[in-house]
């Protein structure tokens, strides 16, 4: 039976009866043990820091579906977008850390976002807790027939050109195909003009008309363009082959080796989330993210599944936050 403490000894427990809060009705003690022991017992907040309709919101509306059948709760799906993903970032490592409240990160709110900004409201390595590295997207460079190249190699050729003074699309500055060609340019000592578009859809109108040559794009959306032969593909982004271009070299297999630059989606929790929840919420994603029906949802953005455990996610993140702070500081490129 346990004794009666003073108020700093009961501090002190930690993993016994966890810590204490202060809120408007004075302190309270919250055990953690006896939370993760009964959680999920209401409905969980899948916290998604861009709006409705877009490819993040699609990846979150399947993993919701399918993680509520799991833990027996509903997982609702919240749009909190601005600031290119950071104002949902902040939203989430601000949450009170009891696994009702989840976060879809990916390459822009974790690493492009925090290297790109001077003063984050974020940390993305200490405000959160990873659990489960998602999925991965790469892109593909699409280029105009105009154009004239076939390879990655003729087009290099073509950028090298100073008359031509070649330009890219991107579906606008610090997006994750705006850093994709910049670190393509650097592995290949090119210089080529970006052009930054409010979104995908007007880059591409641009390019299908040949109004710009070149983007690095979401396979998805060059696809059916592809079909058509409006538009060719040279290379993807990823350090494997893109399911939705089989036969297409990847720009490390095409004279690049170690280019990798993929959009990636996945789940965390705030920092100081009970360990058990974290591994229950990991494990319940491992149950799921191989299965066929699964993986035709994700395709439907150009993605794969990934996996792993936390720890492997977390490394992940540190290694692209590292790789993009390197990256930006050469193209003296700054959101603040």
């Amino acid at each position: 039976m346990l004794k009666r403490r003073t108020f700093n000894q009961f501090l002190g427990l930690g993993g016994v009866l966890g810590t204490a809060v202060f809120n408007s009705s004075g302190w309270r003690a919250a055990s953690a043990a006896t939370v993760a022991d009964n959680w999920p017992s209401k409905a969980i907040r899948l916290i998604v820091p861009f709006a409705a309709g877009g490819g993040n919101d699609t990846v979150a509306r399947a993993v919701s579906e399918k993680l509520s059948l799991v833990l027996g709760q509903r997982v609702i799906v919240d749009n909190k977008g601005g600031a290119g993903g950071a104002l949902g970032a902040e939203l989430a490592a601000k949450a009170e850390p009891d696994g009702y409240t989840l976060f879809l990160g990916g390459v822009g709110s974790l690493a492009i976002n925090p290297a790109t900004r001077e003063k984050s409201s974020y940390d993305p390595i200490k405000d959160f807790a990873p659990i489960s590295l998602l999925a991965m997207a790469p892109l593909v460079v699409a280029v105009h027939p105009s154009l004239g190249v076939s390879t990655l190699q003729d087009l290099v050729s073509k950028a090298k050109d100073k008359s031509l003074n070649l330009a890219y699309a991107s579906n606008g500055v610090g997006s994750s195909s705006h850093l994709a060609t910049e670190l393509f340019c650097s592995m290949a000592n090119l210089q080529m003009t970006h052009v930054p578009y409010k979104g995908l859809a007007p880059a591409l109108a641009d390019l299908l008309s040949g109004q710009v040559k070149l983007m690095f794009s979401s396979s998805v959306a060059i696809l059916p363009h592809v079909a058509t032969g409006r538009l060719k593909v040279l290379g993807s982004t990823g350090l494997k082959r893109s399911s939705a271009f089989p036969d297409l070299p990847t720009i490390a297999e095409s004279g690049f080796p170690g280019y990798r630059a993929n959009s990636w989606y996945g789940i965390l929790a705030p920092a100081g989330t009970p360990l058990r929840i974290v591994d229950k919420i990991n494990q319940g994603i491992d149950s799921f993210l191989m299965k066929e029906d699964f993986k035709t949802a994700l395709s439907a953005e150009g993605a794969e599944s990934a996996g792993g455990k936390p720890e492997y996610f977390a490394n992940f993140i540190r290694e692209e936050l590292e790789r993009m702070k390197i990256l930006v500081k050469k193209i003296n490129l700054r959101m603040d």
